[in-house]
């Protein structure tokens, strides 16, 4: 308990502070109170919940070709349950209670005092999930969680903890997302994951939110020796703000980390999003990718790799099309070195669709809607290296439902 205190006393004292980047938030616009919502043995019983909503988040509301899912409405765990041996999906408040171990990863790999987001999850009710893969477990199908906001003006905090043993590999398909009729909402969401020896875990986040919600993810990684973390990351609908950084610190020979961002601001709306990479071992591996268009709204794909050590390879790249006036897109590449063998790079592109190429495709038949659309579909066509076939399939599936509705 003395550890437990040791936490909240951080955490009140960061209670005022702000964003270290970005736009900030005034909290007591929101409300943490929404009504309790019952427990469901099956995804089926989520009357409420459309399966086409759920479809464009990511979340297969039949769990066919699933090994497990999550489900939390508001600030109520309403269904969690792992279908494969080798798995533990938990509600994150139970998994602390069941295991004292897990006291050590709490808030280990995210500073509690980051800032008043994560203070703010610490010292209010909150919620999330807990997700471990046992060791040399190895799952075909992905795991699936759905974070929903029901209730207006509510901010959900969730808190989760993804830990993938020794030798195991890991596939997590995460959607958020609330009802398209709220005004206005809050999401603040840290989540810490913890790659042992040779694991590997893909992380993929699809957002379907409403166009009055704020979101403040917290994120960050500890990948060991031989570790592997891919991130794909997926916002293409309309939200007021979004704003996440995540970090990963490659502290084993070999690891690997991976960002794969894609981007579309609709108008009105403002995305905050990149990525860090810290590479602090021999051998090891990152690469920061990110695809970004405005259609309207102001985007800022931030980047940094820090190579610490000698024997290290990075690569960071930022492409960003500007389809309506009125939107910006803000590349933010860093590098940075402190061994003379270190080998990193980085790229950055912002601009319009070339008309060349619109007419070329126009010469062979399209319209000028259809050329446009398909150079879009193209340029957001980001290869994933690495990823078994069923996650590939599920995530151009997740990116041809965003698109239809985004684009």
């Amino acid at each position: 308990m003395h550890a437990l205190e040791d936490i909240r006393e951080r955490a009140r004292a960061a209670a005022e502070k702000p964003a270290l980047y970005g736009s900030d938030l005034d909290l007591c616009e929101y409300t943490g109170e929404a009504g309790e919502c019952a427990y469901v043995e099956s995804l089926a019983e989520l009357g409420d919940l459309e399966e086409e909503e759920l479809a464009r988040a990511g979340v297969e509301k039949s769990g066919k070709e699933r090994s497990g899912s999550f489900v939390q409405i508001d600030g109520s765990v309403v269904h969690s349950k792992a279908l494969e041996k080798g798995l533990e999906i938990l509600g994150s408040r139970e998994a602390l209670e069941k295991y004292d171990w897990l006291w050590d990863y709490y808030w280990n790999a995210v500073a509690v005092d980051t800032d008043k987001y994560t203070a703010d999850v610490e010292l209010s009710p909150y919620e999330g999930y807990f997700m471990r893969a046992m060791p040399g477990s190895r799952t075909i199908y992905p795991l699936q969680a759905c974070l929903y906001i029901r209730e207006p003006r509510f901010v959900q905090r969730v808190h989760n903890i993804i830990i993938a043993e020794e030798g195991s590999e890991l596939h997590i398909i995460t959607g958020c997302a609330s009802k398209h009729e709220i005004e206005m909402g809050l999401h603040l969401g840290v989540s810490e994951f913890y790659i042992k020896k040779n694991a590997k875990i893909t992380f993929t986040m699809v957002h379907n939110w409403a166009e009055g919600m704020d979101v403040r993810p917290r994120s960050a990684v500890v990948v060991e020796e031989g570790g592997v973390f891919m991130s794909n990351y997926i916002a293409m609908e309309e939200v007021r703000s979004l704003q996440t950084y995540p970090t990963a610190r490659l502290i084993g020979e070999g690891a690997t980390a991976r960002f794969n961002s894609i981007l579309v601001a609709q108008p009105g709306s403002e995305l905050d999003v990149g990525g860090r990479v810290v590479l602090s071992a021999p051998g090891c591996n990152a690469e920061i990718i990110s695809r970004a268009i405005t259609r309207g709204g102001d985007i800022v794909a931030r980047g940094h790799l820090k190579g610490e050590v000698a024997g290290i390879r990075a690569h960071l790249e930022c492409n960003g099309l500007i389809l309506e006036k009125g939107g910006t897109i803000l590349a933010v590449p860093e590098l940075e070195g402190s061994d003379p063998d270190v080998d990193m790079s980085h790229e950055a592109a912002v601009g319009k669709i070339a008309q060349e190429e619109v007419e070329y495709l126009m010469a062979r038949g399209l319209s000028e809607e259809e050329a446009t659309s398909t150079i879009v579909r193209g340029f957001l066509n980001v290869k994933i290296e690495g990823l078994p076939p069923l996650l590939e399939r599920e995530m151009q599936k997740m990116m041809e439902l965003s698109e239809e509705k985004a684009l």
